[in-house]
C-alpha cells in the first residue's frame, strides 16, 4: 500500500483516554512557554510558578504505602469495552439511563471519553474498610485481567478480589489505594457546576477528608454532613451506641452553588401575624451582633422618649441602616418600649440553608431503606446495607438537578441511587456501576436472595430498578393526568415524558486483538495472524458498534440512527456526528453514499477492505471530496 494512503488513513484508538496527555495538554494551554519539542522544560515551569513551587522534602499532606502506584494506575489506559446486554434491559431504544456490570475502575476509565465534565452530581457510598468486604485485589495489579478472573470469566491464580482486614498489614494504606484512583477519574467526570456527595463512617472520615482535599481541592470542600442512620439504642455496655455516619460533600469548582431546601409546613409554623402586618405572617430576628463592634455600641431612642441599651457586642447594624428599618416597620419596638423587634417576613422565604445535621425522621434511616426494599421485594430483604431513598434526595435537591442530567453512582450496591432518581421530580438520569459480588447465602439478607432467584449484587439492583419501574407504571395507571405517561413539568410548566427504562453493560475484553508490546515476543506466524484477523468472531455487531462509540468519545445513551445505504448497514449517531459501517465486504458505492452524507467523522473495519489498497486510495479521496476529514479504520 502507498505510503500516503497509510498516513490519511488513521486507526481509531482503541484505548480509554490517556490521563497524562489530558493533563499535559490543559498545561500547555495554561503555560505554552515552558514546553519545547512537546516535552515538559521543568526548570522553565519552575520559574514561571516563581514562589509558589515547594520543593522541600517534608511537606504537608497525606501519604501511605503504595501512593505513587496509584499513579501509575490512574495512568494506565483500559483496552476493556462495555458490552450491551439487551436482554436484560427495559425500553432500550427510548431510555437514557444505565447500569454497568463491572470493576468500576475499568469503567471510569471507560467512560473518560465520554462522559468527561457530563456528570452533574455523584453519590458513593464505597466500603468503609470495616474489615468485610470486597476492595482489592490480592496481588494488587488492577486491570481487565483482574476483573475477568474475578468473575470467573479466566482461569488465572493469584487475581481474586480479597478482604482488609485489620491484620493483614497496612489496613487503612490498601483502603487508600483503592479509592484513590477512583476518586480521581470520577473527578474528571463532574460537571464544572458539579458536586460529589461520600457516604462513610468513623474507621475512615479522617483520611477520606484529606484524600478528598488533595483531589477536590481543600478550597472546594463543602461540608461534613451527620446523618442520624438509627434512632434504635443498641445496648451496648462497654462502648457508645452509634447513631450516625457522615456524608462528605465537595464541589468540582465555584461554579457549583448550594442550592436550597424547600420549606415545609413544619418550617413555617414560626411564623404568624398577630398585629395584622399587611407583609403578612413573620416570625422575629436577632437583632444582635456575633461579635464584638464598639462602631455599632449606641442607644435607642423609643418614640416615648426611653432609651434602650446596647447588647454587648452591638447592634447587627448602624444606626442610619437601624433607623431606616424602623421606618419601614421591619424592625418595630415592643410594647412597653423595652427592646426591638426584627421582622422576617415569610414571602421573603424562597428555601433553606440545608444544615449538616440530617435526622432520621426528615431524610430516613436504614431501617426505612430496608423498607423500602421489603416493599419492593415481596416482603424479603436481600442486601443488607441500602440507602434510604430520602438521602439520597436530600442530595439531588442540594445539587439542584435539572431536567436531563446526569446521577452517577459506582458503587451501586442495591440501586437505592436509580430508586431515587427514577421518583423524584427532576427527571435526572443516572448511571450506576457495580461489581457482581457473590452474595453471602450465610446471612438472612443472602438466604433472601437466593429465593428471589439473585445469585449477585448485580442482579439485585437491575431487579430493583426493573421493580421500580413497574411500580411507577402502576401508579401512572392510576393517576387520570398521567394518561399521556407523563409525571413531570419542566421549567416552563411542560410535562416531561417519563424515562422508564435503563440500559445494562458488562465490562468485557475489546472486540478488538489490540497491540499490547507482548505479541513482539509471540511466534512470526501469530504475529500475522493478528495483523490479519483482529476482530474477535464471538462479537456481535452491536458489541463492535459500541465500543466504537464509546471510544469515540460518544455516551452509550447518545441517538442513534441504523440506515441501509448501497445495500449496506450503517449507524448513524447524532445525526450524522459519527458514522459507522461495520460491514466486511465495503464497496466505492457505500463509501460514497456516506460520504455525501457529509458527516463530520467515519469509522469503518478496516478488514472491511480486504487488502484493496485501490479501495482504501479510493475512500480516503471519496472522504476528502466531501469534506470528512476525520476517516478513521478499527
Amino acid at each position: 500500500m502507498d505510503n500516503k494512503v497509510m498516513e490519511q488513513i488513521e486507526k481509531l484508538d482503541l484505548k480509554s483516554m490517556s490521563i497524562p496527555e489530558d493533563k499535559k495538554a490543559l498545561l500547555q494551554q495554561l503555560f505554552p512557554e515552558v514546553f519545547a519539542e512537546g516535552k515538559i522544560d521543568f526548570e522553565k515551569l519552575k520559574q514561571t510558578l516563581g514562589e509558589d513551587i515547594d520543593t522541600a522534602s517534608e511537606r504537608f499532606g497525606l501519604s501511605w504505602a503504595g501512593k505513587s502506584e496509584c499513579f501509575r494506575i490512574i495512568q494506565e489506559p483500559s483496552i476493556a469495552t462495555l458490552k450491551p446486554a439487551k436482554e436484560e434491559s427495559v425500553n432500550w431504544d427510548t431510555t437514557g439511563n444505565l447500569f454497568i456490570e463491572g470493576d468500576n475502575l475499568e469503567v471510569l476509565k471507560q467512560l473518560q471519553k465520554s462522559y468527561y465534565g457530563e456528570v452533574k452530581m455523584i453519590f458513593i457510598d464505597p466500603p468503609y474498610n470495616t474489615g468485610n468486604e470486597f476492595i482489592y485485589p490480592d496481588n494488587y495489579k488492577e486491570n481487565l485481567d483482574t476483573y475477568l478472573a474475578y468473575t470467573g470469566q479466566v482461569n488465572e491464580d493469584g487475581k481474586k478480589f480479597s478482604t482488609n482486614t485489620e491484620t493483614s498489614g497496612r489496613f487503612h494504606s490498601k483502603w487508600l489505594n483503592m479509592m484513590y484512583p477512583r476518586l480521581y477519574l470520577a473527578r474528571n467526570l463532574l460537571k464544572k457546576d458539579g458536586v460529589i456527595f461520600i457516604a462513610i463512617d468513623d474507621n475512615e472520615i479522617h483520611n477520606l477528608r484529606s484524600l478528598c482535599n488533595e483531589i477536590f481541592g481543600e478550597e472546594n470542600f463543602i461540608s461534613e454532613i451527620i446523618w442520624q442512620h438509627s434512632v434504635q439504642p443498641k445496648g451496648y455496655t462497654d462502648k457508645f451506641s452509634v447513631h450516625h455516619n457522615y456524608i462528605l460533600c465537595y464541589k468540582k469548582s465555584d461554579d457549583f452553588t448550594v442550592n436550597e431546601l424547600e420549606r415545609t409546613e413544619e418550617h413555617n409554623k414560626n411564623y404568624s401575624n398577630p398585629d395584622n402586618d399587611p407583609n403578612g405572617a413573620w416570625r422575629s430576628g436577632d437583632v444582635r451582633n456575633a461579635l464584638y463592634r464598639p462602631n455599632l455600641i449606641y442607644d435607642i431612642t423609643t418614640p416615648s422618649g426611653k432609651t434602650i441599651t446596647p447588647p454587648e457586642n452591638g447592634w447587627r447594624w448602624s444606626k442610619d441602616t437601624l433607623q431606616e428599618k424602623i421606618d419601614s416597620g421591619e424592625i418595630i419596638f415592643s410594647e412597653d418600649e423595652s427592646r426591638i423587634i426584627r421582622k422576617i417576613y415569610l414571602k421573603n422565604q424562597s428555601g433553606r440553608a440545608p444544615e449538616t445535621i440530617w435526622f432520621a425522621d426528615e431524610v430516613g434511616s436504614t431501617r426505612d431503606a430496608s423498607s423500602s426494599l421489603k416493599d419492593l421485594f415481596d416482603n424479603e430483604v436481600p442486601f443488607d446495607t441500602p440507602k434510604p431513598i430520602g438521602l439520597i434526595n436530600r442530595m439531588m435537591q442540594i445539587a439542584g438537578l435539572k431536567s436531563g442530567e446526569i446521577v452517577l453512582d459506582f458503587f451501586a450496591g442495591s440501586a437505592s441511587t436509580a430508586q431515587a432518581v427514577l421518583e423524584s421530580k427532576y427527571n435526572a438520569k443516572f448511571v450506576l456501576v457495580q461489581l457482581p459480588e457473590p452474595i453471602d447465602n450465610a446471612k438472612p439478607q443472602g438466604k433472601a436472595a437466593e429465593k428471589l432467584g439473585l445469585n449477585n449484587i448485580t442482579d439485585i439492583g437491575k431487579e430493583r430498578i426493573r421493580r421500580v419501574i413497574d411500580k411507577i407504571k402502576k401508579e401512572q395507571s392510576e393517576k387520570k393526568e398521567a394518561a399521556n405517561g407523563s409525571l413531570f413539568k419542566d421549567e416552563q410548566g411542560n410535562k416531561q415524558e417519563l424515562d422508564l427504562g435503563f440500559k445494562v453493560f458488562k465490562l468485557d475484553k475489546s472486540n478488538f486483538k489490540i497491540w499490547d508490546g507482548s505479541i513482539e515476543e509471540e511466534p512470526l506466524e501469530k504475529q500475522l495472524k493478528m495483523g490479519i484477523d483482529h476482530v474477535d468472531p464471538n462479537s456481535s455487531a452491536e458489541d463492535i458498534f459500541y465500543e466504537i462509540l464509546l471510544k469515540s468519545g460518544f455516551g452509550l445513551n447518545v441517538p442513534v440512527e441504523t440506515l441501509e445505504m448501497a445495500g449496506k448497514k450503517v449507524y448513524s449517531v447524532a445525526d450524522d456526528a459519527l458514522m459507522i459501517c461495520l460491514d466486511k465486504n465495503l464497496n466505492k458505492e457505500v463509501i460514497k453514499a456516506i460520504a455525501e452524507k457529509e458527516p463530520a467523522r467515519v469509522v469503518c473495519l478496516d478488514e472491511g477492505f480486504k487488502g484493496n489498497d485501490q479501495l482504501k486510495t479510493n475512500a480516503v479521496q471519496i472522504m476528502k471530496s466531501h469534506n470528512v476529514e476525520d476517516f478513521k479504520t478499527v
